[in-house]
């Protein structure tokens, strides 16, 4: 009887204990699957080139033309030395300034209001519809019901004087008529951020809140150690949006209340860009204003950006 011996297994040799494992080869796929990702992005892409930058790039290749006699021929600079020689393009400019230095209150009004709302004070739901409404009027209705509210003998010198203040020339003082419609603006259109700013109390922590209550956080410091960290993101956004909207959505409420007045005071550059255009018929000085806009536009948001990333760092 002979014995049971079993068959020989070739086995691989073992890998060295603590040894690197060896790379695996990653499938390769189809040429078809390796360019669908490709295929699938190309018509958006091709939109965007087509209907975003081309038309920008025209913009900025027309500023370099002549208007009038020398419409088509190229001009160089001309346009640009003509833009900042004009006094109306620098309080335009001057202007821009100005809003720079008012963006933080108008983005601290939607941040304080969605705050109280998101604590639920009482009447918040109530608050919240009554905050949003002037956003869905027209810029151009909005104007017109101020212009009645601010008139020299209009309902809001009634109250001053009722006060024991004297009136208010609100539009037709170059001084104070900047700031009107600045403050209607950001009354008409706060609402969308306000929006923004409730979104952005969704994503916050709540037990980070409840913390800051327990510990007797006031509510400053709960802003200021828990809200405004929490929202860093939310707030640079609806910071470079309300910037935009100052700069691009304006148009409405200057033609109405002031048509660029008193003495050119309200000028915008977009105001200004639609005067070359529409009254002087100069749509080359006014390509040159419009990329002279964007570029403000860019140049603003890139550092609204950059400080409040930093400020965000050192929290």
């Amino acid at each position: 009887m002979t014995g049971y011996s079993p068959a020989p297994v070739d086995r691989a040799p073992a890998r060295p204990t603590g040894g690197p494992a060896p790379a695996r080869r990653a499938p390769r796929g189809t040429r078809l699957e390796r360019f669908a990702p490709l295929v699938l992005v190309a018509p958006a892409v091709l939109i965007v080139l087509l209907l975003r930058l081309w038309p920008l790039l025209l913009g900025v290749n027309f500023s370099f033309t002549g208007d009038g006699a020398r419409n088509g021929t190229a001009v160089g600079f001309d346009n640009y030395a003509t833009l900042f020689g004009d006094p109306l393009f620098r309080t335009a400019v001057r202007n821009v300034g100005l809003l720079v230095l008012l963006l933080p209150v108008a983005v601290a009004i939607p941040g304080l209001l969605a705050t109280f709302i998101h604590l639920k004070v009482p009447g918040h739901r109530v608050y919240r519809g009554v905050y949003f409404f002037p956003a869905v009027l027209s810029p151009v209705i909005v104007g017109a019901i101020f212009n009645l509210l601010l008139a020299f003998d209009g309902p809001v010198n009634a109250v001053l004087g009722l006060a024991g203040l004297g009136p208010v020339d609100w539009l037709g003082n170059p001084s104070v008529a900047i700031f009107a419609v600045v403050g209607v603006h950001v009354w008409a259109t706060f609402g969308m951020a306000l929006v923004v700013f409730l979104a952005g109390f969704s994503t916050l922590d709540s037990s980070l809140l409840d913390a800051a209550k327990v510990d007797g956080a006031s509510l400053l410091q709960t802003i200021r150690h828990v809200i405004v960290p929490g929202l860093s993101r939310t707030i640079q956004f609806v910071f470079v949006t309300t910037m935009i909207g100052m700069l691009t959505s304006m148009f409405g409420l200057l033609y109405v209340m002031t048509n660029g007045g008193p003495a050119g005071s309200t000028y915008l550059p977009e105001y200004y860009v639609w005067f070359q255009q529409g009254h002087l018929n100069q749509p080359a000085l006014a390509s040159a204003g419009s990329t002279v806009l964007f570029l403000i536009m860019l140049v603003v948001g890139l550092a609204q950006i950059g400080i409040l990333r930093r400020s965000g760092k050192e929290d």
